[in-house]
């Protein structure tokens, strides 16, 4: 017993003096341990409270930091609606600006059309004469130059034309050996004119007949081959694509078969309908715009004719326009869009298509700042050739992000998302 007062009054007196230190230092602990002393507290307690006291001010530092770490997670984007970003992290971005600029903006019709043959370079070749096919030379789809060979027929009606051509050659050349006697003898005074004449006369009418046997031959073969007895070749008549082919070997053709289709596709017409509100103004050699959504594809043309009568079945109009196909991308059947430009006026802010984006369901620009961008909301106009045309919210000389402009919103995304928690 008399062991334990001692520790405690030991206990006491060191904790007297740590007091008095505490308090002599301005110590912000003497009034507790006073009471700690009053209610017999040991030690061991006041140890634990000074330990406590340490964590709680090591976890306010850390506290601290974890505040610093969570601003500077947030460094990258700005007041609300903006963002920072340094010329490196855009160009890494792939991010590209445009300059906000005037130009002159166009008013479209969109009409429906279709791609056709061009009618003045499609032929439906048929046989001259009727017969029996021997050879097909071509296939479907196979390009053909003028003049090559599509199919050998084998035809009576030829075998007699040839015959006929013969006889009527080997015919002028006696009339001309005898026109020639008679006319040295009328000179030597030997014979009389009469006969004479009446030997000039059998000439002429030989050669005629000869030319006659030579026409029809022409419309057999146009290159004036002489062929081979009975047969002839059915040829291209200009260089295309063999689209249609309706022969086979041994089938019985007549003038009045459809052997062959040949078409140019090197030029096609496209043919659209124009309404009666909208005939007053499509007007021939005004620029359009041709478009395949399917293929991706565009081209430019003008307007090459437009009927003078409407379509019983559709009362409508039928325009044509030329189109350039070297690359065979426009094929017939396919359906287009025909894009008409009814008036053009001058815009004072136009960007590319590209710079659009809706943010926070507002149609809105990412404009170009000195930190980075803005988000600037925008009232849009009319739409031309990949182009928009800003009326409200920018103006000309401006920097907006074109092509990335995605990529942005996407990052003010996660910036929004980033602040709600």
């Amino acid at each position: 017993m008399q062991k334990k007062l001692g520790v405690a009054v030991a206990a006491a007196l060191t904790l007297g003096f740590v007091g008095g230190a505490l308090f002599y230092n301005g110590g912000r602990y003497a009034a507790e341990i006073g009471h700690m002393l009053a209610s017999n507290d040991s030690v061991d307690a006041v140890k634990v409270r000074q330990v406590g006291e340490v964590e709680d001010e090591h976890a306010d530092a850390d506290h601290g930091e974890a505040g610093d770490d969570h601003g500077e997670s947030a460094g990258g984007h700005a007041e609300e609606g903006g963002l920072v970003l340094s010329k490196a992290q855009i160009a890494a971005a792939g991010i590209e600006l445009v300059d906000v600029q005037a130009r002159a903006m166009s008013t479209y019709i969109s009409l429906p059309g279709e791609v056709n043959f061009d009618e003045e370079r499609t032929a439906h070749v048929v046989p001259p004469s009727a017969g029996v096919v021997e050879r097909v030379l071509v296939g479907l789809g196979q390009k053909v130059a003028a003049g090559d060979g599509l199919a050998t027929i084998v035809s009576q009606q030829v075998s007699e034309l040839r015959s006929e051509m013969a006889a009527a050659a080997r015919r002028v050349e006696l009339a001309r050996t005898t026109f020639e006697r008679e006319r040295q003898l009328w000179k030597d005074g030997i014979s009389a004119e009469q006969d004479y004449l009446q030997a000039r006369q059998t000439l002429q009418e030989a050669e005629i007949a000869l030319a006659n046997a030579r026409q029809k031959g022409k419309t057999i073969s146009p290159q004036g081959e002489a062929g081979d007895g009975s047969r002839y070749n059915l040829r291209a008549p200009f260089s295309g694509v063999v689209v249609e082919k309706h022969l086979v070997p041994g089938e019985v053709v007549s003038e009045a078969s459809n052997a062959f289709t040949v078409a140019d596709l090197s030029r096609v017409w496209v043919t659209f309908s124009v309404s009666p509100r909208d005939l007053e103004q499509v007007k021939v050699g005004q620029s359009v715009r041709v478009s395949a959504p399917e293929l991706g594809r565009e081209a430019t043309g003008k307007v090459a004719y437009i009927s003078r009568l409407l379509g019983e079945q559709t009362r409508t109009a039928t325009g044509r326009i030329d189109l350039d196909n070297a690359d065979g991308i426009w094929r017939p059947g396919l359906f287009v869009s025909v894009a008409l430009a009814t008036e053009s006026h001058e815009a004072a802010a136009v960007v590319p298509a590209s710079s659009i984006q809706d943010v926070e369901d507002k149609t809105s620009v990412f404009v170009r700042t000195a930190e980075g961008f803005e988000v600037r909301p925008v009232t849009l106009g009319t739409r031309s050739d990949g182009f928009v045309e800003v009326r409200e919210g920018l103006k000309s000389g401006e920097r907006v992000a074109a092509t990335g402009s995605f990529i942005l919103k996407s990052e003010l995304g996660k910036g929004s998302a980033e602040h709600a928690h």
